[in-house]
């Protein structure tokens, strides 16, 4: 378990072809959960952990691994079970999230499985809103639950979301009064995060839970409404998704002529030495890694700013 990212080739193949691997694993209990293998850098028993005065009592503490010193949250406690009695009893896994390392306190780590992204779903909605589940599959018959890790991370770490005074002044707004944007990501806390930096800087959005859901959307403006369509600045596109990943959907928008002129920026807390690659492969114009919110409002403000221009020099 301790080098799960050393093919990586193979796995950024299976991220531009709508599949993706989890990395299965048990929290309290016989359920078990899944995390994307991208984000994962390692899985380490856990070592002996220094205690942080005054921490959010979800962090349990830090860990020096490899020369870097990350905390280690308790993954059970962040979404509602007891507490691990035990830490040293149980596993580290180490990921990459929003632009940080942490590790994530699980009770056991099993195995790798390989599978579609259209064979996971989003939660059901008996799950309720204020579940910790961005999606759901099945392995082997048994229901297999994806944590939303960046709604844990936000309610550990506050994320800034305060656009700095230059994104939001008048000339800004004006140049953005004809524009809107669409937003794909499964993340409930990711979806509200982007709109509240869109809505500081005065642009509207359109929200979408996953990658299927806004393919389904652009291609009925496309058909009922052209000029809403032309009226879409950019698609703003979480990577991991139910149904439909982010790179599958920036190809499909390529293939079909009436979207392929669309501006597809991935959002994403995925790891950046995966997504130089893909940006490229799939055809995606930009790549912002989550989440800060100027380095967002930054990328679209100078997107439109980039469209009235060129309107600008054809009249």
């Amino acid at each position: 378990m301790a080098s799960i990212l050393s093919d990586i080739d193979k796995r950024t193949q299976l991220a531009g072809n709508n599949r993706m691997e989890l990395l299965l694993f048990r929290l309290q209990g016989r359920q078990r959960y899944g995390i994307n293998v991208f984000k994962v850098r390692e899985v380490i028993q856990c070592p002996p952990l220094t205690q942080i005065p005054h921490a959010n009592p979800v962090v349990r503490g830090v860990v020096t691994i490899r020369g870097k010193t990350i905390p280690v949250l308790d993954l059970s406690r962040a979404v509602g079970m007891k507490p691990v009695d035990d830490p040293l009893k149980c596993f580290v896994i180490v990921a990459e999230y929003n632009r940080s390392v942490q590790g994530f306190l699980v009770n056991a780590v099993e195995r790798i499985v390989n599978m579609q992204w259209d064979e996971v779903q989003p939660p059901p909605r008996a799950s309720g809103k204020n579940n910790y589940l961005t999606a759901v599959t099945h392995v082997e018959k048994e229901l297999i639950e994806i944590i939303d890790v960046e709604k844990v991370l936000a309610e550990v770490v506050k994320m800034p979301t305060q656009v700095t005074a230059g994104l939001n002044d008048d000339s800004v707004r004006q140049a953005l009064r004809d524009w809107f944007v669409l937003i794909a990501d499964d993340s409930s806390v990711a979806r509200n995060q982007v709109e509240r930096t869109l809505e500081q800087i005065g642009l509207p959005c359109v929200k979408a839970d996953n990658g299927k859901q806004a393919l389904d959307v652009l291609k009925k403006w496309a058909q009922t409404d052209p000029e809403k369509l032309a009226r879409c600045a950019l698609v703003i596109s979480d990577i991991e998704m139910p149904e439909m990943d982010g790179y599958t959907l920036t190809a499909e928008i390529r293939r079909d002529p009436a979207l392929a002129k669309l501006y597809v920026l991935l959002h994403t807390s995925l790891s950046g030495v995966f997504n130089e690659a893909l940006v490229e492969q799939v055809g995606a114009d930009e790549f912002v890694p989550k989440f800060a919110a100027d380095d967002l409002g930054q990328a679209v403000v100078a997107r439109i700013k980039s469209i009235e221009s060129n309107s600008a020099r054809r009249k």
